[in-house]
């Protein structure tokens, strides 16, 4: 993932793109404009653009780029913070670091332990079912013979 300053270079270049087109559609879907001293043939049967339609478009995205250039602006380190305020928020991150490596160590440990557990019951259950099924075939076998 880019960092915040990509980010935001890349936002306004989305929001540059998106002002260029939609002025070039919007003069592209501009009716002719009449002139005094020039007499132009229009083309009555033209349909109508669809100007309104792209306008709202545009305006949404414009709007919503907008939007996601504010947030990631507002996200940016202000300047009041300082190295040593930042010193200070690693240091703080950085112990909240070690005690969730402590916990995760812990977790890990009981873990493990109860695998342990688990495997021994597990052992004991498949040599009880062994001497259970052997029991059953030397009694089932005097019988037959």
């Amino acid at each position: 993932m880019a960092d915040r300053l990509t980010q935001l270079q890349d936002a306004v270049n989305s929001l540059a793109d998106q002002f260029c087109n939609a002025i070039g559609v919007l003069q592209q879907c501009a009716p002719p404009a009449s002139f005094s001293n020039i007499q132009t043939a229009i083309n009555k049967d033209q349909p109508a653009n669809p100007t309104e339609e792209y306008a709202q478009l545009f305006a949404a995205l414009i709007a919503r780029t907008a939007k996601d250039v504010d947030v990631l602006i507002d996200s940016l380190p202000s300047e009041e913070s300082t190295a040593a305020l930042q010193a200070a928020s690693l240091r703080q991150l950085e112990e909240e670091n070690h005690d969730a490596a402590a916990r995760l160590e812990e977790v890990v440990y009981r873990g493990d332990m109860l695998l342990e557990k688990i495997q021994n019951a597990l052992a004991d259950i498949a040599q009880s079912q062994l001497r259970t099924r052997n029991g059953a075939l030397s009694q089932s076998s005097p019988a037959e013979s």
